[in-house]
């Protein structure tokens, strides 16, 4: 059986959660995990890890325009640091940019309501940032060798 992954939007005050479905195929919305304190956020997601058997875990980076951590990316950078100290399972840095705008803009086009997409957003975006990192894994696992070290993808190991 294919090992679920596990996708994570860190934000200042909350973190979006989303995993695979058991074949590892589609992105589902888990969980929006408030985030009070680094410990229990951290503990957290490690207790989801386990209850799911995850094999993996995507932490969103917002790289700059230019691909270059700024303030935001280096603490999420940390964060996701603390997350792989303690994790079940590796912990894998994806760009993620653009999920937040993607997720606000698919709640929207289902007519979402405004509390709705509040509470919805994080999670979405979660959801987004796996479906992208799915794609790139499946468009570099197709690729003659070679040619993903010539192509920047933003995605590195922590």
């Amino acid at each position: 059986m294919t090992k679920r992954i596990m996708a994570l939007d860190v934000g200042e005050r909350r973190i979006g959660v989303a995993i695979t479905d058991p074949l590892g195929l589609t992105a589902q919305p888990l969980e929006v995990i408030e985030r009070r304190g680094d410990r229990a956020a951290v503990a957290r997601i490690i207790e989801i890890a386990d209850s799911y058997q995850v094999g993996e875990i995507v932490v969103g980076i917002p790289y700059g325009a230019r691909g270059q951590l700024t303030q935001q990316a280096q603490r999420i950078a940390r964060f996701a640091d603390l997350v792989a100290a303690r994790a079940p399972a590796p912990v894998v840095r994806h760009d993620e940019r653009h999920t937040t705008v993607t997720a606000e803009r698919v709640l929207l086009e289902a007519d979402a309501s405004r509390a709705k997409r509040r509470l919805a957003r994080d999670k979405m975006a979660a959801a987004v940032l796996l479906q992208d990192y799915l794609q790139a894994r499946s468009r570099r696992a197709q690729d003659p060798p070679g040619a993903s070290e010539s192509r920047a993808n933003g995605d590195d190991k922590t």
